[in-house]
């Protein structure tokens, strides 16, 4: 046999009253894995059992280790009739059979009920003795290692990045099934959560395969999916990139800070990548922005400069460079095109691995879903998702690129009609991680590495200005004055490391709402193909409204999420907005159109436009956007002749006898103009500028880290909230409009209020998910960390201030917009509010308890006044930080434990006892947090990274009191390290080799 699972149950703690005679449990645990069932001898009359079993012990092929989870299973034994379901656990394995991760799972784990939520604790102890397997047609994948995060994980270097996988599994929904008339609201909950964690064990293993088949060894910025198509079935999907990790064996004492840490550092203490470190410098010849360059740490890769320099800095060595990087180029781009997709998930990239950007490729498409027949062929699905890929391959093709990055794909579907969607970032890569150059070209460049990387040559154009089959507004670049750049840049990624970014950024989004009529089947696909166009233009046109308003002039971490729901389309376009040096300045927003001959209009549009005229000079301030004057004495080279164009395709900017092309001054540019033909264009520019700005001290962004912001603090705090409301039915698209953009600018200005003792404060990964659950509701959920930063104190003290930032903010953050990162810590504003008049709270038992009282623990020094007298210790949940980035500020993560993967579903038939749908809602959501944070800390971590909450689905019918709710939560298991201790190891070691090579005993 391949592998042995072994499993022991210690005990249990605060199980709920089962017997009301004697208000006690008779409790005992089914252990299952497969088709092996385990039982442990009956504990009587005890709400704290203590089993003590001995080790269950199932021999199985590591291919089922890898599919199923284990279960454990606790019920209240009755004589005379059958035994009550207490709750559930289910354990992933996959982290245990991986030799760098995690070697045992211990700890307590809540056990839940789909009905009841969390309802105790179990104490458990599972191990896994693999055993070497030398058959090549096995088709287990043990040994891959999985990660969330986006960027290539902190204590890792990238060998080589091989590409895209995806994968996708097909089955029928247990609730959707006949059966399902005959059973119990719980058995039809549990049959749907077992198969979703079956089907995700096999999805990960099949994705395994394709990584080994590669010649990987991980998958990095694993993104997977839940299609929950109703009577046609159930869908999981996944994509991911498949790269060749190795590990740095050693880590810097000092480089444990974001802004602290450079690659060369990583480089000078890893002995593995020594030999390859040959122009892999921090020093650029513009300064990197600080705020960004925690990208680069953990990365020790080997990249000659002048792959990614050569493209655009040009200097002494880009005439003799210019044939070797044609040639590598081209390699790159034949290399590339041999793959079906060039795709990557990662949106922070090594230096150089990413030489220029082209713009957002999207696709998206309407389906009528049809029922899965066979959940063994997937092929329709499959065909789907590649006629999409194909598309978005072809948009990247016609922007001069080979490859797309940030790439991602979701669903939004509705009765019988699903949309597809699928968007990335076109872009030009260094052929360095594409595949093994040849040596000899390698040590030809390596002679040009005093070559530096200029911040600009991501935005230099990828495509032939001579004949883009689009009208574009060209400009030669502000930084190195060689290449063209285009007047603004729109793309799915983080913020390059090198950029060169003038003042701070801000988060910009767009909202539209839109009716429809009901349809059935054809006519409502192709109702909602016909609307698909016109919303995305919209969506399009409000972002660059609102980015010039601000004046900035690009866009990163751009998503643009399209819902479907029987009445009407929800559209959300979320960005971060920053200012490029190398792009040129916005101009202003002119209001233009057909204006009657009344004096009261003309007046009216005046006042508008001297509001907006305002609204920029403001911004402008706000943001700190003052570019420098470009001198071209500074620069010390000529500006180039500009090339013959074909007329064909002729640039707007350019005038007959093209002399505003060297026009490089940031002086007054031409403005963008809005037309007004009609009531709606006034109005939509009435809502521009009634755009609520953000508080003072306050900044948000949906990209990991706020451009232009330096000296953050280790306070870190995250959140998650969401929001459900109903709208009425005979509503306009302009009514829907307000109130949809109302809903999502309360939900920030509650955050604002809530977070007001942390300012200086960014809310840093602000990720918005809209849906339409049901017919005239709306429902947006939020993630997002607050970080605080210190504008006054220099970097050194950051540490010292983050720490009484933090309890200064212990109290931010309840009902409704709850902080779940400590949930009991702050869950006693709402225990009050939820618990029903007839509870009563007796020493040693609880009668009726609410659900929030089964939270984790008070830290201690809290009141404990509003808990029951019951200890609810189990303090290792307490401590396990969750958080949405990449990265924790002020500390090294040093080991990764696994992919924390969970689905949870919950349902009530006492919604209105439960405190509604908040209560409801927000209940679940801390029991998920109370149930991951037990998970990481039962492998041994204290912090879970680039957590995200993929799927939030709520139902509810008010008339009979009842709810549903489904969770998907997803992310990176880890150890991390502050850095004081750190440093006092560092300055302990030192000590000690120090005292041993005087004659001394050292330890």
């Amino acid at each position: 046999m391949p592998g042995k699972l072994k499993a022991k149950i210690v005990a249990g703690r605060h199980l709920p009253v089962m017997d009301r005679a004697s208000d006690l449990t008779d409790a005992f645990v089914e252990v299952k894995f497969g088709n092996t069932t385990f039982k442990t001898d009956v504990y009587p009359k005890s709400l704290n059992p203590q089993w003590n079993s001995e080790w269950f012990k199932f021999e199985v092929d590591d291919e089922d280790l890898q599919d199923e989870p284990l279960q454990i299973t606790v019920l209240d034994h009755d004589t005379y009739s059958a035994n009550d379901a207490i709750g559930k656990v289910y354990i992933d394995i996959d982290p245990l059979l991986c030799s760098e991760a995690a070697t045992v799972i211990s700890g307590w784990l809540p056990i839940y009920d789909t009905i009841h939520g969390i309802r105790g604790e179990i104490n458990v102890l599972v191990k896994v003795d693999l055993f070497n397997d030398l058959n090549r047609f096995r088709q287990s994948s043990c040994g891959v290692k999985f990660f969330c995060t986006t960027s290539i994980p902190r204590c890792y270097r990238a060998v080589m990045v091989h590409g895209f996988v995806e994968e996708l599994v097909v089955n029928e929904d247990p609730e959707y099934q006949w059966i399902d008339r005959i059973r119990t609201p719980r058995a039809s909950n549990e049959a749907r959560q077992r198969l979703i964690f079956l089907m995700s064990g096999e999805l990960q293993r099949k994705i395994g395969l394709k990584v080994l088949e590669m010649g990987g060894n991980a998958v990095v910025g694993y993104l997977q999916c839940f299609d929950l198509e109703g009577e046609s079935g159930l869908v999981v999907r996944a994509i991911g990139t498949a790269c060749t990790l190795e590990k740095i064996s050693t880590f810097p004492a000092t480089a444990t800070h974001p802004n602290n840490s450079s690659p060369s550092k990583d480089m000078k203490d890893s002995p593995q990548a020594a030999p390859s470190t040959l122009g892999c410098r921090s020093t650029h010849s513009s300064p990197v922005h600080s705020a960004s360059s925690r990208l680069s740490q953990g990365f020790s890769v080997s990249v000659p400069t002048l792959l990614f320099a050569g493209m655009g800095s040009g200097g002494s060595a880009g005439k003799e460079a210019g044939p070797l990087k044609a040639l590598l180029r081209q390699q790159t781009q034949s290399a590339l095109e041999q793959r079906e997709y060039p795709f990557f998930t990662l949106t922070a990239f090594p230096p150089g691995f990413l030489l220029h950007v082209g713009g957002v490729v999207s696709a998206r498409s309407v389906k009528l879903l049809d029922r899965i027949h066979n959940p063994d062929e997937p092929e329709t699905r499959d065909a789907w998702w590649e006629e999409i890929r194909q598309e978005i391959k072809s948009h990247a093709k016609a922007l001069g690129c080979h490859a797309v990055v940030g790439y991602s794909e979701s669903t939004s579907i509705c009765e019988e009609v699903c949309i597809l969607s699928a968007s990335g970032t076109a872009a030009v890569l260094s052929s360095r991680f594409m595949q093994d150059g040849p040596l000899d070209t390698e040590h030809r460049l390596s002679r040009f590495e005093e070559v530096v990387s200029p911040g600009c040559g991501f935005c230099h154009i990828p495509y032939d200005e001579l004949n883009i089959p689009f009208p574009a507004q060209l400009t030669y670049c502000y930084c190195c004055r060689r290449y063209k750049v285009p007047d603004v840049l729109f793309t799915t990624i983080d913020l390059p490391t090198e950029a060169n970014v003038t003042g701070k950024g801000c988060l910009i989004q767009a909202r539209l709402c839109r009716t429809k009529k009901k349809a059935q089947g054809e006519g409502n696909a192709t109702a909602i193909s016909s609307l698909l166009p016109f919303l995305e233009y919209e969506l399009h046109t409000q972002l660059m409204n609102k980015l010039k308003l601000r004046g900035m002039n690009a866009l990163f971490g751009l998503r643009i999420q399209i819902s479907v729901g029987e009445t009407m389309l929800l559209g959300l376009a979320s960005a971060t907005g920053v200012y490029l040096t190398a792009l040129p300045s916005p101009g202003g927003i002119q209001i233009a159109g057909k204006t009657p001959s009344d004096i009261t209009y003309e007046q009216h549009i005046s006042t508008m436009q001297k509001k907006i005229n305002d609204t920029i000079d403001k911004n402008k301030e706000l943001y700190e956007i003052n570019p420098p004057e470009v001198v071209e004495e500074i620069i010390g080279s000529p500006i180039p002749e500009p090339r013959q164009r074909s007329r064909l395709f002729r640039s707007h900017s350019e005038s007959s006898d093209e002399v505003s092309e060297l026009d490089l001054s940031h002086g007054k540019k031409d403005a963008f103009v809005l037309e007004i033909d009609d009531t709606d264009a006034v109005e939509d520019i009435h809502a521009l500028l009634t755009d609520s700005p953000t508080p003072a001290g306050f900044y948000s962004c949906n990209t990991e880290i706020m451009p232009g912001i330096q000296n953050w603090t280790s306070a870190i705090q995250m959140f998650t909230s969401v929001r459900v409301f109903r709208l009425n039915a005979n509503l306009t698209n302009q009514g829907l409009n307000k109130i949809f953009s109302d809903l999502c600018e309360n939900l920030l200005k509650s955050l604002y209020f809530k977070l007001r003792s942390m300012v200086p404060c960014c809310l840093c990964h602000l990720n918005f998910t809209v849906a339409i659950p049901e017919d005239e509701l709306i429902q947006v959920a939020v993630t997002a960390v607050a970080m605080s930063f210190d504008k006054e104190q220099p970097l050194e003290n950051g540490k010292q201030s983050g720490e009484k930032t933090l309890i200064k903010g212990k109290h931010v953050l309840y009902s409704p917009s709850v902080d779940y990162s400590s949930f009991a810590d702050r869950c006693s504003s709402w225990i009050e509010q939820l618990k029903l008049k007839a509870h009563t709270i007796r020493r040693g038992s609880v009668k009726t308890t609410s659900s929030l009282e089964k939270a984790s623990p008070l830290p201690e020094g809290r009141s404990r006044s509003l808990r029951s007298n019951r200890s609810y210790s189990g303090s290792s949940v307490a401590v396990v930080k969750m958080t949405p980035l990449s990265f924790i500020p002020g500390a090294k993560i040093i080991k990764y434990l696994g992919i924390i993967n969970m689905f949870f579903i919950r349902e009530t038939s006492s919604l209105r006892e439960e405190g509604g749908v908040s209560g409801f809602l927000h209940t679940f959501i801390a029991e998920v947090f109370a149930m991951v944070r037990a998970h990481v800390a039962a492998l041994g971590g204290n912090a879970v990274v680039s957590y995200s909450m993929k799927e939030c689905v709520f139902m509810e019918n008010p008339n009979k009191n009842q709810a549903q709710c489904l969770i998907n939560v997803s992310g990176d298991a880890v150890i991390f390290v502050r850095e004081s201790e750190l440093e006092s190891t560092s300055v302990q070691t030192q000590s000690a080799t120090t005292h041993t090579s005087n004659g001394g005993e050292g330890t």
